[in-house]
């Protein structure tokens, strides 16, 4: 598998640490609000990735952080006059409501950044021993500049980064391009002892904590929004390779951002939208399908027009499935293994292979799509039936979508009823059938012949 490297600029070719395993860290929200559909994106594509790589084989130790504890938290917490652990929890408890909505796996872990404040004081004192980092005012700075390699990530000049940078009024750093590795106690925040005084941690020492924990002093992928790269993911690399002296992660991947009816989401040109938003208008697969059409690299631009596009996508998709179990129900024994199975599936893993191409992979499915239709339709046996539906549910399942299906039963009337009609149409008694057909609209249920045996819904 080839990976665009944020870090080289180039597709390279994923090589585990340890064949056989891939160990990836995902940056995750700061739970102090429901998350936007910015957020969705990362989570999407990053397990698609995760998915892929289990498909393939790969035991994939996944680790994706809660953000606990942050001014944007503590500001939360101080409007509604309840604690940040408060706060934390409930926004914690709303994001999995919209990822599992979305249909996003657990993590192998999902550690919070309050939950390991002892790993991100013995990172900091390390910094701080070997003089990368100093003491300042009660705060703790790394030195930016000491670190040779500084802006290798985001590929900028150190003066460029640093025409950037400011020096705020009252602020105690030896270099504007300094960061916070500790930030000093303030009254009415909380905060934990530490050798540098009372207080709390800055943001990128938590991810660097948490990764190296979790995952080890080097990993194989670590990945983010685009928006991550500076000064987030550059901070980590700097503070994590001095601390450990060694490369922080092999293979750095970023998505593009979002844009709403061709426009940068914003609050400001109130065209920012949350997931829950969206999903009580939509639905949560639909913005999944929607997350995951486009390359992920690639910018995506929301719009009511493209979700609906994407329902209806879905619907062929949900059609297809449904007329498989149909078929499958009514097939005669026999028949062989479709030859086009074997040549959408190297499709599909090609476009995969090729950067997790999902766009190219969902042309894959749905030309296995319309190939399933057309072998359904013109009588395939149960053999060939379950071989479709085998690498459907495969290749779906990989991309996480078609996972609302509803299995329906019907009463013990209706069955009889279209028992009943099945027989009226051998004995060539219209009438009868026809009576029964009115009956059973009537009730909601609807009937379709079809070349495979009576096909029933309920109606709208």
């Amino acid at each position: 598998m080839k990976i665009f490297n944020t870090l080289t600029r180039q597709k390279d070719e994923l090589v585990p640490i340890t064949p056989g395993e891939v160990r990836i860290y995902a940056c995750g929200p700061t739970v102090y609000n429901y998350i936007h559909i910015g957020n969705a994106r990362p989570l999407c594509v990053f397990d698609v990735l995760r998915r892929y790589l289990e498909w393939r084989g790969y035991k994939v130790n996944f680790v994706q952080n809660f953000t606990d504890i942050d001014d944007k938290l503590i500001r939360k917490a101080n409007e509604e006059g309840i604690t940040v652990p408060e706060v934390a929890e409930r926004y914690i408890k709303e994001f999995w409501v919209d990822a599992k909505g979305m249909n996003i796996r657990e993590a192998t872990v999902h550690p919070r950044a309050t939950e390991n404040i002892d790993e991100i004081q013995r990172i900091i004192g390390e910094l701080v021993e070997k003089g990368f980092a100093y003491e300042a005012g009660g705060d703790v700075y790394f030195r930016a500049k000491k670190f040779n390699e500084y802006g290798k990530l985001s590929h900028q000049p150190l003066e460029d980064l640093e025409a950037g940078a400011r020096i705020e009024t009252g602020d105690v750093k030896e270099d504007p391009m300094d960061f916070c590795l500790w930030k000093g106690a303030k009254p009415g925040e909380p905060f934990w002892a530490s050798p540098w005084g009372d207080g709390r941690p800055g943001w990128h020492i938590e991810c660097s904590a948490m990764a190296g924990r979790y995952l080890g002093k080097t990993i194989d992928i670590h990945c983010g929004g685009l928006d991550l790269i500076f000064p987030h993911h550059e901070n980590e690399i700097a503070q994590s390779e001095c601390a450990n002296g060694c490369e922080f992660s092999h293979y750095w991947m970023h998505n593009g951002f979002i844009n709403v009816d061709n426009h940068k989401m914003s609050k400001s040109l109130n065209n920012f939208f949350t997931v829950r938003d969206v999903a009580e208008r939509y639905g949560y697969e639909p913005i999944r399908y929607l997350m995951i059409s486009s390359q992920y690299r690639s910018p995506i631009n929301y719009s009511v027009d493209i979700i609906e596009q994407g329902k209806n996508a879905l619907e062929r998709l949900y059609t297809c499935r449904d007329n498989l179990d149909f078929a499958l129900k009514n097939a005669a024994d026999g028949g062989n293994v479709p030859g086009f199975l074997e040549v959408h599936k190297k499709a599909f893993i090609d476009a995969m292979e090729d950067d997790l191409n999902t766009a190219d992979a969902l042309a894959a499915v749905f030309t296995l799509v319309r190939d399933i239709n057309t072998e359904v339709a013109a009588g395939a046996g149960k053999a060939s039936i379950e071989a479709m539906i085998a690498l459907f549910d495969e290749l779906t399942g990989v991309l996480g979508l078609v996972y609302n299906r509803k299995t329906d039963s019907l009463d013990s009337e209706v069955e009889s009823l279209i028992e009943k009609r099945n027989a009226a149409r051998k004995a060539k008694d219209w009438a009868t059938a026809d009576a029964i057909r009115d009956q059973l609209k009537e009730m909601g249920i609807v009937l379709e012949d079809t070349p495979n045996g009576v096909k029933w819904s309920r109606a709208e």
